[in-house]
């Protein structure tokens, strides 16, 4: 907190903040234990009628009575990482969207609108990065319009939680009645302290191509011929010069088993290589095939010249972060999934009959 010379914490920040890292305390009347302040760490989204809004790095957005202010600061732009790859947000947030393709898109300015016949929010939603040419309104509608026009439900893809992402905008999504329904993490990490964990006897094969073995362990049933589009990052088998390199993993069960005992994802991309969709038979946790699964892909990933890390994991997925804290990587943003409010039907329209899609962060 802001502490003067003569020992009094002090406010220092004002509504020309908006838009900057704040820490704040306020008075809080029924607080547990009896505490009697709160604090508060974010962007300071708006400050309207004598109330503050602020964006926490979760997504979660805090709202604060200026009566109730006691302190407040601006502070750094994001903490100071302490492990792992540097990178800004756009780097991941273009490297990921390469790493998960859709089977159509559409550019709206500098926005990305995609599609793939629902098969999970991240191919189905639009990238808001940079400037969409429009007023926000009618970028908006333009969205909803396109989405529509596919029957899909409208989605955008924000994040929050470093320099350079996105609190203004989903702010003014949430005052528009958008609503956030799935929030992840994106985590970094060093390539090579993941490839040395494999031990050359852990019976990993490597493919381009998610055959039915595979896809029979892929914790996604039916999964359609769009699907595997996306999954393959576009196309099947090796790919063209400058474009994303898709392997997929299996561990393969016992004798007679149904599916495999554990597989995983990997796509590199330059310097990166990016993990997804490592499951392991229930049966066969605790036995070291997660990392078994993670260590061939990064050692497949140098060799083809990358050098660092990307994965996404749900913030309730205790066991898969302790796993990736334990392989090195750390959070570096938040991401988010807010879906547009469904629209009054107009007088002889048909209902909605779109299905909410999938989880996108798998």
């Amino acid at each position: 907190m802001e502490i003067s010379a003569a020992g009094r914490l002090e406010v220092r920040i004002t509504a020309a903040d908006v838009g900057k890292r704040v820490s704040v305390r306020s008075l809080i009347e029924h607080g547990p234990s009896g505490e009697k302040f709160s604090d508060a760490v974010g962007v300071l989204t708006s400050w309207d009628n004598g109330v503050l809004r602020i964006t926490r790095k979760s997504g979660e957005s805090v709202r604060v009575a200026e009566s109730a202010l006691v302190a407040g600061k601006v502070v750094p732009a994001a903490p100071a990482r302490r492990r792992g790859p540097a990178a800004s947000y756009e780097e991941l947030a273009r490297i990921t969207a390469r790493g998960w393709r859709p089977v159509e898109s559409e550019r709206l300015g500098d926005w990305e609108l995609r599609a793939a016949s629902g098969f999970t929010r991240r191919a189905n939603s639009v990238l808001p990065l940079g400037d969409p040419g429009l007023p926000l309104d009618d970028a908006l509608t333009a969205v909803r319009r396109w989405y529509a026009a596919r029957g899909l439900p409208a989605y955008a893809q924000t994040a929050t939680g470093a320099e350079g992402t996105q609190e203004l905008l989903c702010a003014e999504l949430e005052k528009r009645g958008w609503v956030r329904e799935v929030t992840a993490e994106l985590w970094t990490g060093g390539l090579a302290p993941v490839a040395d964990l494999g031990d050359g006897t852990s019976g990993v094969l490597l493919s381009r191509d998610a055959d039915e073995a595979w896809l029979a362990r892929y914790q996604r049933k039916g999964v359609s011929e769009v699907a595997l589009r996306v999954l393959g990052g576009g196309s099947p088998g090796a790919p063209a010069p400058g474009e994303p390199s898709v392997w997929f993993a299996t561990v393969p069960g016992e004798p007679g088993a149904e599916a495999p005992a554990a597989i995983g994802r990997c796509v590199v991309d330059g310097r990166w290589a990016g993990f997804a969709a490592v499951e392991v038979d229930p049966a066969r946790r605790r036995e070291g095939l997660a990392t078994a699964v993670m260590a061939a892909l990064a050692a497949r990933a140098l060799e083809e010249g990358a050098s660092a890390a990307w994965l996404q994991v749900e913030t309730d997925n205790e066991g898969g972060r302790a796993l990736y804290d334990r392989l090195g990587f750390a959070p570096h943003h938040a991401y988010h999934h807010y879906r547009a409010p469904e629209e009054p039907a107009s007088e002889g329209s048909a209902p909605d009959s779109s299905a909410p899609v999938g989880d996108g962060t798998s």
